[in-house]
C-alpha cells in the first residue's frame, strides 16, 4: 500500500474510533471468560486473541492519535466512554491470570490503574445529569480493578492484594448509587444499547465479590468478612437478575437494529451475567446459580458472533469509503 494512502487509512481509522471502543475489548473478554469458566477452552482462548489483538489495535491507535490530534483525545478522555478502556484492560488481564500468566495480569493491572487515575478527575470534572448507560461505566471500571485483584491474589497467593481488592469494590457499589440515583429510565427504552450496563455494573459487583470471597477462602484471610462477602455477592446477583426482565422486555419493545458500537455495551453485560453466576455459584455452593450461568454463557456466545459480525461488515465498508464513520456515543 503506498504511504500516502496508508496515512489515509489511519486517518480515516482514527476519525471513525469512538472513545467507547475499549468495549469491544470488555465484551470480547467476558465472554471469553465465561467460556473458560464453563471449560469451553478451545473457544474461548480463540476469544482471548481476538480481544488482545483488539487491545493492542487500539493502544497504537490511541498513541497514533495522541500525536496526530492531542486536543481531540484530551476532549473524549473527558466522557465516561474512555473509562471502558481501563475496564477492558482489566477484563483482559483477568482472562491472562485465569490462563496462568499472572506477569501479564500485574502489568495489566497497572495500566489499568494508572489509566483509571489519569482519567477520574477529567470524566468527574465533566460530569452531565440525568445519568445514561455509559455513566456507569464509572463503576465497571472500578469494580474492573477490583476482580482483577483479587484473581491475582489468589493466582499469586498475595494477601496484600485481596485487602487492596477491597477498595475499589467497595468504591464501586457508592459509585453506582451515585449513578443510578441519578439515571434517566427513559434510556431502556431510548438507549442505543449502552443501557444495559444498568444490570451489567451489578453483574460486575457481584463478580467481584464473588472473587474476593473465592480469595479470601484461597487464602485463609478476611476470616471475619467471609461471611458478608458471600452474601454480598448473592444479593448483588439477585439485584443484577433483577433488572434482566426489564432489559429484554426494553429491547422487545423497541428492537434497536443496525450496528453501533454501543452494542458492545450490550454484550459485555450479557457475557457478565453468565460470569458473575458462575463465580456467586461457586463461592455460595448454589447449583442453581451455577445451573443459569451454564445456558446463559451461550446467549453471550451468540450476541458477540451477531455484533461481532455487524462491526466487521460496518469497518470493510468504511474503508472502502461506502459508509459514513461508524457510530459513537453521543
Amino acid at each position: 500500500m503506498p504511504a500516502g494512502t496508508m496515512t489515509d487509512a489511519v486517518g480515516r481509522i482514527l476519525i471513525a474510533v469512538p472513545p467507547a471502543s475499549g468495549a469491544v475489548v470488555m465484551g470480547t473478554g467476558i465472554v471469553s471468560i465465561g467460556l473458560s469458566l464453563d471449560h469451553r477452552e478451545t473457544l474461548s482462548r480463540i476469544l482471548l486473541v481476538i480481544a488482545a489483538a483488539v487491545w493492542i489495535a487500539l493502544g497504537l491507535l490511541l498513541a497514533v492519535g495522541t500525536v496526530r490530534d492531542r486536543k481531540r483525545v484530551q476532549r473524549e478522555a473527558r466522557s465516561p466512554a474512555a473509562l471502558t478502556g481501563v475496564a477492558g484492560t482489566a477484563v483482559l488481564g483477568t482472562r491472562l491470570t485465569i490462563l496462568g500468566w499472572g506477569w501479564a495480569g500485574i502489568a495489566l493491572l497497572v495500566v489499568a490503574a494508572a489509566f483509571w487515575l489519569a482519567l477520574l478527575t477529567p470524566v468527574l470534572r465533566n460530569w452531565v445529569t440525568p445519568t445514561i448507560g455509559v455513566s456507569l461505566i464509572l463503576t465497571v471500571s472500578t469494580e474492573s480493578l477490583a476482580v482483577l485483584s483479587a484473581a491475582l491474589a489468589a493466582s499469586e497467593r498475595s494477601d496484600w492484594l485481596l485487602d487492596a481488592a477491597l477498595v475499589p469494590f467497595l468504591l464501586g457499589l457508592a459509585l453506582y448509587v451515585f449513578v443510578i440515583s441519578r439515571f434517566d429510565l427513559r434510556q431502556l427504552v431510548v438507549g442505543h444499547g449502552d443501557h444495559w450496563i444498568t444490570g451489567g455494573a451489578l453483574a460486575i459487583s457481584a463478580l467481584a465479590a464473588g472473587r474476593i470471597t473465592l480469595a479470601a477462602h484461597s487464602l485463609h484471610q478476611l476470616t471475619g468478612l467471609a461471611g458478608a462477602l458471600k452474601s454480598a455477592s448473592v444479593v448483588l446477583w439477585v439485584l443484577t437478575i433483577a433488572w434482566l426482565p426489564a432489559l429484554l422486555v426494553a429491547e422487545a419493545l423497541r428492537p434497536r437494529l443496525g450496528y453501533d458500537v454501543r452494542r458492545w455495551s450490550t454484550v459485555f453485560p450479557v457475557g457478565m451475567y453468565a460470569a458473575c453466576s458462575f463465580v456467586v455459584g461457586a463461592a455460595a455452593h448454589a447449583t442453581a446459580i451455577t445451573d443459569f450461568a451454564r445456558v446463559w454463557v451461550w446467549a453471550g456466545v451468540a450476541i458477540w458472533l451477531i455484533v461481532f459480525a455487524a462491526m466487521l461488515r460496518r469497518g470493510l465498508r468504511f474503508l472502502a469509503g461506502v459508509h459514513p464513520p461508524i457510530s459513537a456515543p453521543g
